[in-house]
């Protein structure tokens, strides 16, 4: 499938092109992706060990995660990793250090500023661990850039709800898993309805939340895409630690959310689990 030029694709490129230029998240300098100045206490709060945060490169972490999909992927030794939306580089490169020199890790990402970073970091990996594994590619996950069948598992960390074609992003992903390939995807997704001011909010967009979908929506898309085996897991405490409540992200979700309720009663961070038929 050829890739298309959507407007929200465009804003998000400007968006994330930003925060790897500045180095922070969504909001700026040392932002989280939904929002949180703390971008260290934000992957430890979502599920990130300091031992693994110590593995990575410097600037790896910027702070775009709302859970750690590596965490459940039961990763082996010379498997063929596929990260979506791989941003600076923090899920390939743990995953790169799990399926070992026999394995590979692909990256994929639209963002020509955040592949620069990824790239420069990549250089930085291979000298601390000798490992020569991972390759980033340019593209978006609705038209992923890898042949039918290529890849044991397919990771992503709060990135499918930035697409404006999940349905197709799922599908993607069916096609170039191998069969019983598996799929090991950490992401936003909705409770309930969100207000419509809050679902045309750019900021809340780019946050991570405007574009999350529906739970019932992300049941159907999967299995449309022909995987089997679903497991959607909450992660408990994730959007607390990317939303406190000090956050300006948190103040202006709470602006346009019903009068005493909170993000966590529309939102949650979920461990995305399925797998393609043997």
């Amino acid at each position: 499938m050829e890739p298309t030029t959507h407007p929200t694709h465009l804003k998000i490129q400007d968006a994330y092109g930003k925060i790897a230029s500045l180095g922070g998240g969504c909001c700026g300098a040392q932002s989280s992706c939904c929002g949180t100045s703390r971008v260290g206490e934000v992957a430890q709060g979502v599920g990130y060990s300091d031992a693994e945060l110590a593995t990575l490169p410097e600037g790896a972490n910027l702070g775009l995660s709302c859970g750690n999909p590596t965490a459940l992927a039961e990763l082996k030794p010379g498997e063929i990793v596929l990260d979506l939306g791989s941003g600076a580089g923090l899920d390939v490169f743990l995953a790169a250090q799990r399926v070992g020199p026999a394995g590979h890790v692909h990256g994929v990402d639209m963002t020509r500023e955040m592949l620069a970073k990824a790239r420069q970091n990549a250089a930085e990996f291979r000298r601390r661990t000798g490992l020569d594994n991972v390759t980033f590619h340019q593209g978006q996950i609705e038209a992923i850039p890898l042949p039918e069948a290529s890849v044991d598992v397919v990771l992503s960390n709060c990135v499918l709800n930035l697409s404006p074609d999940q349905a197709t992003v799922w599908k993607e992903i069916a096609r170039v898993l191998k069969p019983g390939g598996r799929v090991s995807i950490s992401d936003m997704v909705l409770l309930k309805p969100l207000p419509e001011a809050l679902r045309q909010s750019v900021e809340a967009l780019v946050g991570c939340i405007a574009g999350a979908p529906c739970v019932e929506d992300l049941r159907r898309m999967i299995a449309a895409a022909g995987l089997v085996d679903q497991l959607l897991l909450p992660k408990a405490g994730a959007v607390e630690a990317m939303l406190p409540s000090e956050d300006p992200m948190t103040d202006h979700l709470l602006g346009l959310l019903p009068e005493g309720t909170q993000p966590s009663d529309v939102i949650t961070s979920m461990i995305i689990s399925a797998r393609k038929p043997a």
